[in-house]
């Protein structure tokens, strides 16, 4: 019998990466990646218009070169033929959304809309709408709604509804003109099958979809009496289950893809949440953290439980019959991006040349030479803002410990070290809410880190097991494509036998466990002092910034 394949498209930040799967052990035959043309635009838009502070936007033509370019290209990789490939899926970061036409057209792609920057796709780190979060949390709280208390306390800015807000206050004439607005993710796959669907992860997740609906109409008219009818005329109200078919392939996207037509699309699904099945986790106890230039922390267990800060929990969110649970840090690898572009001196990178290393490579292996608590630094991970368990895009980063001894190395160190401690307290918060976590399984680009790798050991003290595939959620979403293609009855059994693992890859060492339990401490004290309201000055600062 013929080896039958799926293909799993996971769109990322600054890309998308397509895989060509076995179903029959999940191992990966052929990926193509395709860099987004116009990446992230915080800045200006095409045309040049300016935008303001906090901007995150995206064209949504990149999202359709991926099927365009890195689809064929996997394909040919792989050497497989069209004809024994199943299925296809997608994952998409989240919260990323568009306004759009009845029929799925952007506005963005309308010359009458192409310079109104509320037209664009807003990516999930777009954080301009943290005004309408605030009053979005405020009005949910004076009101009692229950379902506050299942997003940890908190709507985050970068969620849908503080978005479409936003465009509904500064752009109320593309609000007017906007009749779907829509999750990216469920955007492609329309385009890919002609068929509208949401998909029951993001609406749960970002979305407020609880107990059976959105947000009442009285709450939304409470915020903005515009935006009383939101949810009931630009929001999908029959839900899709996650491994469940969208629609199937059409004759233009396979012309796209070289795929056949009539092959069936599952339904989208989060990058984060689609890679624990990848790393065949579909049980209590372990935490998935998804780690690139944010990270997702995603587990599911049989209870349902509150957690402050958490970014959600959903029944039935990552795996049937199960509570998924969601929460994040909203910079991890942008902050190391960050550093060695804005603060590493010109001789670190002439060494890297001169040896033929990544700038980050050299870093890595200077600051691994320190023993814990060397550099005499703590820092706080908030230089994107804080998204778990704080919830809060207005906090922002800073170091302490300084001296003119300080060294590139020795900082990069510290912001590794301050990603780990914020991971802790997202552990430790899942804990006392009666969410046990016993290991942590690594997922994304930065598992090829192995200092930060054992530093997190360290930290947490937890093993850590590691995805054994270079695109996690592409693979994850290939699985889910298996289970909407018929292959496997059910996302347990297809995580079973394609899911891809190497387990406790790293072991705490108790000796730095004890110091960084120690600096843990310091952190958190740092962490409560600027982050619950004992100094609001990061939130001065940041209001002075934005007004100036």
């Amino acid at each position: 019998m013929a080896d039958t394949y799926t293909i799993g498209v996971d769109f990322g930040s600054e890309s998308g990466r397509a895989v060509v799967v076995r179903t029959s052990d999940g191992q990966v035959v052929g990926e193509g990646v395709t860099p987004y043309a116009h990446a992230v635009m915080d800045a200006a838009l095409p045309d040049g218009t300016p935008l303001g502070k906090d901007w995150a936007l995206q064209h949504p033509q990149d999202y359709l070169d991926v099927f365009q370019q890195a689809v064929p290209a996997a394909l040919r990789q792989s050497g497989v033929s069209a004809d024994d490939v199943a299925g296809l899926a997608v994952d998409f970061t989240a919260c990323t959304v568009l306004p759009t036409r009845a029929d799925g057209t952007p506005l963005a792609l309308l010359p009458e809309y192409a310079a109104r920057p509320h037209a664009w796709v807003k990516l999930w780190k777009h954080h301009a709408a943290q005004p309408q979060a605030d009053r979005i949390n405020a009005v949910a709280e004076q009101r009692g709604e229950g379902w506050l208390a299942r997003y940890g306390g908190k709507i985050s800015s970068e969620w849908l509804f503080a978005k479409a807000l936003q465009i509904l206050e500064e752009d109320p004439d593309t609000y007017a003109a906007t009749e779907r607005f829509i999750e990216a993710a469920d955007w492609v796959v329309w385009r890919l099958t002609g068929v509208e669907t949401r998909n029951a992860c993001t609406a749960g997740y970002k979305a407020i979809y609880q107990d059976g609906h959105y947000p009442s109409a009285e709450y939304l008219g409470a915020l903005n009496p515009e935006f009383a009818d939101f949810a009931q005329t630009r929001l999908g109200q029959q839900l899709s289950p996650l491994g469940g078919v969208a629609g199937h392939l059409t004759d233009e996207a396979a012309g796209w893809t070289g795929l056949n037509a009539g092959i069936p699309v599952a339904v989208a699904n989060v990058d984060a949440h689609v890679t624990l099945p990848a790393a065949g986790v579909t049980e209590p106890g372990r935490l998935v953290a998804i780690m690139g230039t944010s990270t997702c922390h995603v587990m599911v267990d049989e209870q349902l439980r509150e957690v402050p800060g958490m970014c959600g929990v959903v029944p039935g969110g990552v795996v049937p019959g199960l509570y998924g649970y969601e929460a994040g840090q909203s910079g991890v690898g942008d902050i190391f991006a960050w550093f060695v572009r804005n603060a590493v001196p010109a001789e670190y990178y002439a060494q890297a040349e001169q040896e033929g290393l990544n700038i980050h490579a050299l870093l890595e292996r200077e600051a691994a030479k320190q023993a814990p608590g060397e550099h005499g630094l703590v820092a706080l991970d908030w230089i994107n803002g804080n998204r778990s368990v704080l919830v809060d895009a207005e906090l922002s980063g800073m170091i302490v410990g300084l001296t003119m001894g300080t060294r590139a190395p020795d900082i990069y160190r510290a912001l590794i070290e301050a990603t780990a401690y914020g991971t802790r307290l997202i552990i430790e918060t899942f804990e006392q809410s009666g969410v046990p976590v016993h290991e942590l399984v690594i997922a994304g680009g930065l598992k090829k880190n192995r200092l930060l790798m054992q530093i997190y050991a360290d930290v947490t003290g937890r093993p850590l097991s590691v995805l054994d595939a270079e695109q996690g959620p592409a693979l994850g979403s290939a699985i889910h494509a298996a289970v909407a293609a018929g292959i496997y009855p059910d996302i347990f059994e297809a995580a079973r036998a394609m899911g891809q693992v190497s387990r406790n890859v790293y072991t705490p060492n108790p000796e730095a466990q004890a110091v960084y339990t120690e600096l843990y401490g310091e952190y958190r004290t740092l962490h409560d002092y600027f982050g619950r309201g004992a100094n609001e000055v990061m939130h001065r600062l940041r209001a002075r910034r934005r007004a100036e």
